[in-house]
């Protein structure tokens, strides 16, 4: 007896995405000076509050190749967290500098004062995702 023939919307391994979008192919975009930092990076934007309502402000990926930073800068309440995924960098935080490698996860609070550059000689990948002002209500779906 054979079993029940797969419905719509349930899985059927028959079914083959063809083409994907590739981070490094098809999304990032390159953004020279960021923060006033060295050279240009590579960036995409996986996630921004303005098209989802959310306690998260964004998600970005980034890559800064050898040579290159993200300058120091200052945001609002908002607090931004740096997930080191592969390479290495030196990290300036609240006046202190230090090395950060694959793994590292770096919280910078809010309106403290952040920059890395990557000291390596392979590519720095970087995740970072803001967190909304605590307290603040998360933007409806007409926010501008």
């Amino acid at each position: 007896m054979a079993g029940p023939t797969p419905g719509a919307g349930e899985h059927d391994p028959v079914v083959r995405r063809t083409r994907v979008p590739n981070l490094h192919r098809d999304l990032m975009r390159e953004v020279t000076g960021d923060h006033g930092g060295t050279g240009t990076i590579r960036v995409h934007r996986a996630f921004d509050r303005a098209h989802a309502p959310a306690g998260v402000a964004f998600v970005d990926l980034v890559v800064l190749p050898p040579g290159t930073s993200i300058g120091l800068h200052r945001h609002g309440d908002d607090q931004e967290t740096y997930v080191i995924l592969r390479g290495a960098g030196r990290m300036t935080l609240d006046g202190d500098t230090f090395d950060v490698v694959a793994g590292d996860v770096v919280v910078n609070r809010p309106y403290g004062e952040h920059g890395l550059a990557n000291s390596g000689a392979d590519d720095l990948h970087l995740l970072v995702f803001e967190i909304a002002p605590l307290g603040a209500p998360a933007p409806g779906p007409d926010a501008a």
